[in-house]
Formats: C-alpha cells, structure tokens, sequence
C-alpha cells in the first residue's frame, strides 16, 4: 500500500485504490438493483399480485452521514418478489476506539482506518424463494485487504437451487485461485453457524476475510468477480421459485425460520458489530432483519 493510500484515508479524501473501490461498490449497487426491479416488473402472475394486485416494487433510496467521516446510502425494496430487500454501500473514514482498534489488523497503532463497502440482504415473499446475502468490502488501516462472500437461506427444501449457487461460486473461485473455493466454502459453513442452536443458517456459500495476497489488482478482480456472479446466481434462482404455489402453513414456517436469521445476525454478524462500533447509520446496519418473523 502505497503513501497516497495511507494518508487518504485520515483525510477523507478518496485516492487510488480506495476510489476505484467506492467506484465499484455504486456500480455493483446499481446493477443489482436494476436486476431486482426488472424481476419485480416481470411478476405479473405470481401469487401476490394476482391475488393482493401487488404493484411492481421500486427501491427507495436514502442517504445518511457518519459524525466521524463519511457515510453512506441506503436502498430498500418492499414488492410482490421481495418483502425486503436492501443493497446498502458506504464509505467510512475516522479512528477506531481504543477498545475496538485492537481487533483490527494495523489499527493497533493510532486506530485510524478507512472502509468501503457493499451489502446485500434479500427477503422474498414466497417462501420457496430462498433469501440470499452478500457484501464485499476494502478496509484500510496501516494495511489494506478486501473480504466479503455469499450465502443462501432456503426455507423450504432447495437442493436444486443450493446446487445453482454453489456452481456460480465456485465457477467464480476457480477463474481465480485454484484453492479459493474448497477454503472460502469452508470458510463460510464454519462462519455462518448458529452455535447455540447447534445448525447452520442455511446451504452457505463463500465467505473470506483479510485478502492480501500482494497482489492488489487480482484480489480486486476477485471481489468484483464475487459480486457479479452472486446477482448472476441469484437472480436466477429467483426467477426460477418465484411462481411456485405456497400455503399459509408454508408462510408460518418461513417467519419461524427468519428467526434463525435474526439470531445470527444480532450474536454473531461482524459487519453489525463492525458497524455499531463505529458510529454507523442504524437503519443501514440493521436493515439485514427481516420485515416479519416469528418465533415458536
């Protein structure tokens, strides 16, 4: 990492590497959401709008500031294909407390540090529409990595749809690091475990964290790459579950299951404790929780 790329951070300032990071995360935010609108355009026959005369959703956009530098922007859909969905980006700059700083590599000296970012948390209204979560990331202390990953919640059993994810992604690693998927899978199943229950959240994914391989422009090339074949992978298990016929039973099981998912997040989730430890917008760190859910 490069002087421009220590300094800019404690100024705010976006330089080099760091802007063309914050430059892909908008990208990716914005195809994204284009793709989600244009499954919610092309519903016309799935149950909630024939029924319920559901009308397209559109995602509705707001943008916050951070007290100690930066800030972000919020997008949330609520439609007839998504109940909630939200494709958050931020760019956040500052010093961490001491507290925290000793948790972050190369923030052990002055806690000063830069991030940038993407996340995604889509929940469907059909229960046989698995959700679905995915960020990526580039944080900047005196060192500089990327992290992120995806992975799949089924409701209802999705063993077709869980293979069609994990194809996509592991497509995406091997284009990249021979060892990649077989590591950032594993990665994933031990990450996304809900301890006290004892069960994973769902049929996982990828998840990685800390990459530097020093070679900066590969390890971008493959964050770029996760993000992309996420939506790919998503938006075609979407399209494919989206008509399938649900009963109010399948309903009641779909809000008892949500529950593992707000457990995760509130327990165990480091983008939420990343967030709430420093001065993070609420509604954005939290926007991962499902509108509705139930518990036994």
């Amino acid at each position: 990492m490069d002087h421009v790329e220590k300094q800019g951070h404690l100024t705010g300032a976006l330089s080099g590497r760091s802007l063309r990071a914050a430059d892909w995360f908008q990208t990716l935010r914005d195809e994204i959401c284009a793709g989600f609108e244009a499954i919610e355009a092309e519903a016309d026959n799935t149950r909630l709008a024939i029924d319920n005369r559901m009308k397209a959703g559109k995602f509705e956009r707001q943008n916050w500031q951070r007290e100690g530098g930066g800030g972000g922007q919020i997008s949330v859909m609520k439609g007839r294909v998504f109940e909630k969905v939200g494709v958050n980006i931020s760019v956040v700059h500052g010093t961490f407390s001491e507290a925290f700083r000793e948790q972050i590599p190369g923030a052990e000296g002055d806690g000063s540090f830069w991030a940038g970012g993407i996340s995604l948390v889509a929940h469907p209204q059909n229960p046989f529409v698995p959700a679905a979560h995915m960020n990526t990331r580039f944080v900047v202390t005196s060192k500089a990595w990327f992290g992120g990953g995806g992975d799949l919640t089924p409701i209802m059993p999705a063993e077709k749809e869980a293979a069609v994810f994990h194809q996509g992604f592991q497509a995406c690693c091997d284009r990249h690091h021979p060892d990649y998927y077989t590591k950032y899978k594993k990665w994933c199943d031990e990450y996304f475990y809900l301890k006290h229950r004892d069960e994973p959240r769902g049929a996982g994914g990828i998840f990685y964290d800390y990459l530097d391989s020093g070679d900066w422009e590969a390890d971008f090339a493959f964050t770029r790459d996760v993000g992309q074949s996420f939506a790919n992978s998503y938006n075609r298990i979407v399209r494919d579950t989206m008509h399938h016929n649900w009963t109010e039973a399948d309903r009641h099981h779909q809000l008892v299951r949500r529950g593992r998912y707000v457990e995760f997040n509130l327990l165990y989730d480091r983008g939420t404790l990343f967030g709430l430890k420093t001065g993070g917008n609420i509604e954005a760190i939290l926007m991962s929780l499902p509108p509705e859910v139930r518990w036994p």
